[in-house]
């Protein structure tokens, strides 16, 4: 749950009012802000679905999945903008670190315009109300102070769960790559009102399809070509290469291996070592660096193949929890005979070089069951050849 004050610091971030904005406040009561008009979208509903946005950014590139069913105006709106280059050159003006990243002003192309940042390409749309809500990656329109129809060019993304925002603001898409990018984005130097003190630029705001779902990798690879690759574990204290058994496990080699091309083990660690047992690896939780969306995306559980392949020394196989279908990304190499596991875990492979890299390990001094000093994995890099 998080606290008022947390709320209210993004509450203030998202509705702070200096330069012009400031002046609208000072208002007589239901007086109409100076505004070039509400915008209603003229393009037809056909040509408001499955677009996104591309931001390529100072810092990399973030992609924008708009959700015209939720707000067909907001949608349209950000579409005219985009194509029109209304965001080229455009900075990210205000954070809260891991909180919310904002932009779209155009009056931040100026950089001598840094006190108005956040007060212009406002009053534009009506408040389109949705069921859509504030979670991590959601992208919402910024507003005025207590003017729910003030919304315009500015926008803003949540980079966790915003509950306490909800009902206030306009959703109108989320972001579904690049949210790492936006979250790297906050957490640059910021002055006391919370604005960027470096520019991080919008160079190019790009329009395009939705792309069509991409097959998972691996998932139409045969059993033969499966078995032909190997996997070299690059770790701290050596290299161990391993190979496959997709004849008794295809869909947790094809895990594995996906897992492993999109650097999902990569900066992981051997975490548990129980000597004459096994030494395990790839918990997320050893990982040194998150995962970025791509990479979130193909973690999930994998159901249990269990088989005749014999728990021995040398064996791969997944660790799990209480239910059988709960493997995910930690696996183990067995140092020693574990015939308690035979048929319960999923073996799924064999090192073929390196087991001189898994004894030493096995031989490091623990804490419990933790190696006293980090073993990582580097790299995990696959390659091809005969089986």
């Amino acid at each position: 749950m998080q606290s008022r004050t947390f709320v209210g610091l993004l509450l203030a971030a998202l509705t702070v009012a200096t330069g012009a904005e400031a002046q609208t406040r000072r208002r007589p009561a239901g007086a109409a802000p100076p505004a070039a008009g509400v915008y209603t979208t003229t393009r037809p509903p056909a040509a408001l679905e499955n677009k996104q946005v591309v931001l390529e950014t100072t810092m990399g590139t973030i992609v924008l999945q708009l959700d015209a069913t939720a707000a067909p105006n907001h949608v349209g709106f950000l579409l005219d903008q985009a194509e029109a280059g209304a965001y080229d050159g455009t900075v990210f003006h205000r954070a809260v670190p891991l909180g919310i990243l904002q932009g779209g002003d155009p009056l931040s192309k100026d950089p001598s315009k840094t006190t108005l940042y956040g007060t212009g390409g406002l009053n534009r749309l009506k408040r389109e109300p949705n069921a859509r809500r504030h979670v991590r990656g959601a992208v919402a329109a910024v507003l005025q102070p207590n003017r729910p129809d003030s919304a315009g060019a500015q926008f803003f993304i949540c980079l966790t769960d915003q509950p306490g925002l909800d009902g206030q603001f306009t959703v109108f898409g989320e972001v579904v790559e690049g949210l790492e990018v936006a979250e790297q984005i906050s957490q640059t130097s910021l002055d006391t009102a919370g604005r960027l003190t470096t520019r991080v630029v919008i160079t190019k705001a790009t329009v395009r399809e939705t792309p069509p779902p991409v097959t998972a990798a691996f998932a139409d690879t045969t059993v033969e070509e499966l078995a032909a690759y190997r996997a070299t574990l690059r770790t701290t204290v050596g290299d161990i290469v391993i190979g496959f058994a997709p004849d008794v496990a295809p869909g947790h080699v094809r895990n594995f291996l996906r897992l492993a091309q999109l650097g999902v083990y990569d900066g992981t660690g051997f975490h548990r070592v129980v000597p004459r047992f096994a030494v395990q690896a790839g918990d997320l939780s050893s990982r040194a660096a998150p995962l970025t969306q791509v990479q979130r995306r193909v973690v999930g559980p994998v159901k249990g193949e269990f088989n005749p392949l014999k728990h021995e020394a040398g064996v791969v196989s997944m660790a799990r929890g209480d239910d059988p279908d709960s493997a995910s990304t930690s696996f183990f190499i067995c140092t020693a005979p574990a015939p308690s596991l035979d048929g319960k875990y999923t073996a799924f492979g064999r090192v073929l070089q390196g087991m001189d890299v898994v004894t030493a390990i096995e031989q490091a001094p623990l804490d419990g069951e933790a190696p006293r000093t980090r073993i990582g994995i580097t790299t995990v890099t696959l390659t091809k050849g005969a089986r």
